[in-house]
């Protein structure tokens, strides 16, 4: 008797230019920032996506400046290099991956350790590297779209690293992968971005609030003059996180101190000091 075939399902996929420099972190290694266009979008779900939560709401318009931003998460590779850069103000894991691999991204990361890298980072190379802020991350993530993933209103393992023994939507059924992958594994977005659903949950600058009443339209982070708020965002889903947790509009939280799946990837303003990154274009 023969199996019924597999339904297809129709991912958008487009492939534009993107602009981009290569931070040298080494003679061998260098971080690739792309360059995100400025522009305006709608940010959280809207209330009738499949699984959307009271957190991701109200759907607000935000409007973000261009910026740079990492094409990938930032590797173990990369974390080892920048943690034998000079401390600025707290010591750093050489090591504190559970998956090992030069070209997996580095996780069991905490969001002061994620700071201290983008510290140290920006005083070797004179730039001002940074977390992103919430509203950078998903539009980045979004790259012009609004549909529940950058790829549109599904998502298969062959797009990305998560827990696809459950579906989203008109999803068909796939693998656990069980761990992390190499960066870049999977197709980027229109924006040229790399594995911005799935693998790892990506720090932000943002301080966590319940909600989005009240939060900026201006592309910043939302942080409060009150210390005590100790909960940073989290973005993007992981490895281990079935398809509704790692949708664009995704949220999560978690304490500064950490989080055991939790990676990042970097930002970097376009002029410090008179500095321009020298951009060049890829297909």
């Amino acid at each position: 008797m023969n199996s019924p075939p597999k339904r297809r399902i129709i991912i958008h996929r487009e492939k534009r230019r993107t602009t981009y420099f290569s931070e040298p972190l080494s003679d061998e290694v260098g971080l690739d920032m792309v360059q995100i266009p400025g522009g305006t979008f709608l940010m959280g779900a809207p209330e009738d996506e499949l699984h959307n939560r009271k957190s991701e709401q109200p759907q607000h318009s935000v409007t973000v400046p261009s910026f740079f931003m990492g094409r990938y998460p930032i590797t173990q590779t990369q974390w080892h290099l920048v943690v034998g850069y000079p401390e600025v103000k707290r010591e750093l894991k050489p090591d504190p991956s559970e998956f090992k691999g030069e070209n997996r991204p580095v996780e069991q990361v905490s969001w002061q350790d994620a700071v201290e890298f983008c510290q140290r980072l920006s005083v070797k190379t004179s730039r001002s590297y940074r977390l992103p802020s919430e509203a950078e991350w998903e539009y980045a993530c979004r790259a012009g779209t609004q549909t529940p993933f950058h790829f549109g209103e599904t998502l298969t393992d062959e797009l990305a690293n998560y827990n696809a023994t459950k579906v989203y939507g008109r999803g068909v059924k796939g693998q656990s992968r069980g761990k992390t992958t190499e960066v870049g594994q999977f197709p980027p977005n229109n924006f040229g971005l790399h594995d911005m659903h799935g693998n790892v949950w990506e720090w932000c600058q943002d301080d966590w609030h319940r909600n989005y009443k009240g939060a900026p339209e201006d592309g910043s982070a939302w942080v409060d003059d009150d210390s005590k708020n100790n909960q940073k965002v989290l973005r993007g889903g992981s490895w281990f996180n079935y398809p509704r947790g790692c949708r664009c509009a995704i949220r999560f939280n978690d304490t500064r101190g950490g989080f055991l799946s939790g990676g990042f990837r970097v930002v970097c303003v376009p002029v410090v000091a008179g500095r321009v990154p020298r951009a060049m274009d890829s297909s």
